[in-house]
C-alpha cells in the first residue's frame, strides 16, 4: 500500500483569518440584536458554556458535540448564538458547524464564500434539488466533523485481503474539496485534524415550523445518521428555542425583510444525554447491521475470487486451443466482477459513506426512525421543562401523517396537518 502525506492540521492562515472575521462579526451583530433590541432569557446556559469552555483545545477533545433544536424562524441561526460571550465569537474552532440550504446560502459566489467561512455545509433539499436526501455528501462531512480521524473503514478483519491495491486516502490534495452535485467544489473541513470532534448543530424538522403551541414536527432521519455513525459516539445535547418566530413571523406583511424587534426570546439548553440509556440499544443494532453487511460482502468477494480462479484453471487445463477462446469471450462468472480493484475499493468506504443495503434496508430505516423519534422526545422534554406549553401532540412525531404535504411545492403555506406556518423556501 502506498504511503500518503499526513492529514493537514488546519486551513491556511488567510482562511482562518477570514473565518474568524465572519464568525466573529456575525456573533457581535447577533448579540447586539438579541440583547440590544429584545428581551432574552436563557435556561441551562451556564452548563452549556462550561461544556464549550472545556472544549477550547481541540487536542484534548474526546468526542464531538451535537446540538439539536426546533426551528421556528429563518433567523434562528445565527441569531441564537448571540447568547455566547464575545470572547467565544472569534474562535471558530470552538463554534458550531451547521447545514444550510444550497439553493439559498450557496446560490452565488459571494454567498458561498460567506457561508463557507461561517462554517455552514451546503445541504440540498429534495423540494428544490434532485441531489438532496439522507445520503448527500455534506451529511458525510458532518459525521466526520463529529468524529476522530482517520476516517477509512478499510480494515474489517472479515474483509478479503487487498493485494496490490491502494486504498483511497482521505488526506490527499484531492480530498481537500468535495462536490455536492457533480459540478460544485466545496472545501472539505473534516480533513483537518483541528476539526476533529467538532460541534455540529442541526434543525431536524428540516424547515421553519411556526406552530401556535410550539409543538414539533417529526424529525428527519439525517439526525439519526449523525448520532449512529459518528465515531466515537458524540455528546448529544437537546435545545429549545422560542420567540424568534415573533421576530420573523411567516405571515408578516410589508416589509417582510425587516425583523420585528422588542420580543421576548428564550433559548433553553438541556443536559448532555446519557447516550447509552437513550441510544445504546439502537447503536448496537446498527453496529450489528454493519457487521453483517461487511461479512456478507466479504463472503461474496471470497466466493467470486474462488470462482474466478477455478474458471481460469479450467481454461489452462484444456490446452492452448482454449486460450484464444478465453481472449475472445468473457468466461468469468458474473459474480467475479465484484473482485475488481475498483469494486473492492468501493467497499472500503470512508466514514459517512454507506453501501446500498445499509442505506435502504427496512431494518436500517427502522433504526433511524426510532433514533429520530427519541431525539424529538428529548427536545420536547426541554420544552416541557419551561412549563409554559400544553402537552405535545404525539401524532405529530410520525412522518406518516405529514405525507399529505409531501406533494406541496416548496413555498410558504399553512400546514393542513397542524395549522402551523411552514416555510420551505
Amino acid at each position: 500500500m502506498a504511503s500518503h502525506a499526513p492529514a493537514p492540521q488546519s486551513p491556511s492562515l488567510p482562511w482562518r483569518m477570514s473565518s474568524a472575521m465572519v464568525m466573529g462579526m456575525t456573533g457581535v451583530i447577533s448579540r447586539s440584536l438579541l440583547y440590544g433590541l429584545n428581551s432574552v432569557e436563557t435556561t441551562g446556559f451556564s452548563r452549556f458554556l462550561d461544556i464549550l469552555n472545556n472544549r477550547q483545545d481541540p487536542e484534548t477533545r474526546q468526542r464531538g458535540l451535537l446540538t439539536v433544536s426546533n426551528h421556528v424562524s429563518v433567523v434562528d441561526d445565527p441569531l441564537i448564538w448571540g447568547v455566547l460571550p464575545l470572547n467565544h465569537s472569534f474562535n471558530p474552532s470552538n463554534l458550531r458547524w451547521t447545514l444550510g440550504a444550497h439553493d439559498i446560502c450557496f446560490s452565488n459566489k459571494f454567498f458561498a464564500n460567506f457561508f463557507t467561512y461561517g462554517q455552514v455545509l451546503p445541504c440540498h433539499r429534495l423540494k428544490h434539488s434532485a441531489h438532496g436526501g439522507l445520503f448527500q455528501p455534506s451529511l458525510a462531512q458532518a459525521i466526520r466533523l463529529l468524529s476522530s480521524q482517520p476516517f477509512s473503514s478499510a480494515s474489517s478483519s472479515s474483509s478479503p485481503p487487498l493485494e496490490h491495491h491502494d486504498i483511497p486516502d482521505p488526506f490527499t490534495v484531492g480530498a481537500l474539496t468535495y462536490t455536492t452535485n457533480g459540478s460544485d467544489s466545496i472545501p472539505a473541513p473534516s480533513v483537518y485534524t483541528r476539526n476533529r470532534h467538532s460541534w455540529v448543530h442541526v434543525f431536524p424538522e428540516g424547515l421553519v415550523h411556526q406552530h401556535q403551541a410550539r409543538d414539533l414536527r417529526y424529525f428527519k432521519w439525517g439526525v439519526a445518521r449523525l448520532i449512529l455513525e459518528a465515531e466515537p459516539a458524540p455528546d448529544v445535547l437537546p435545545m429549545f428555542i422560542d420567540g424568534t418566530q415573533n421576530l420573523m413571523p411567516e405571515d408578516r406583511g410589508f416589509p417582510r425583510f425587516l425583523p420585528r424587534f422588542g420580543k421576548r426570546i428564550r433559548v433553553a439548553f438541556g443536559e448532555v444525554l446519557d447516550y447509552e440509556a437513550t441510544f445504546g440499544d439502537l447503536r448496537r443494532q446498527w453496529e450489528g447491521l454493519v457487521r453483517r453487511s461487511n461479512e456478507a460482502a466479504a463472503a461474496a468477494a471470497a466466493a467470486a475470487t474462488t470462482a474466478t480462479a477455478t474458471a481460469r484453471n479450467d481454461v489452462k487445463s484444456n490446452g492452448s486451443l482454449f486460450v484464444g477462446l478465453w481472449a475472445k469471450q468473457d468466461t468469468t462468472p458474473a459474480s467475479a466482477a465484484t473482485t475488481s480493484p475498483a469494486t473492492i475499493q468501493q467497499r472500503i468506504m470512508m466514514l459517512g459513506e454507506l453501501p446500498d443495503d445499509l442505506k435502504h434496508s427496512k431494518e436500517a430505516q427502522e433504526i433511524r426512525i426510532e433514533v429520530a423519534r427519541r431525539m424529538r422526545e428529548a427536545v420536547l422534554k426541554v420544552r416541557k421543562s419551561l412549563g409554559d406549553y400544553p402537552d405535545a401532540d404525539p401524532t405529530l412525531g410520525s412522518a406518516d401523517i405529514w405525507k399529505v404535504e409531501d406533494q406541496v411545492p416548496a413555498k410558504k403555506y399553512k400546514s393542513r396537518v397542524d395549522g402551523s406556518e411552514i416555510n420551505q423556501n
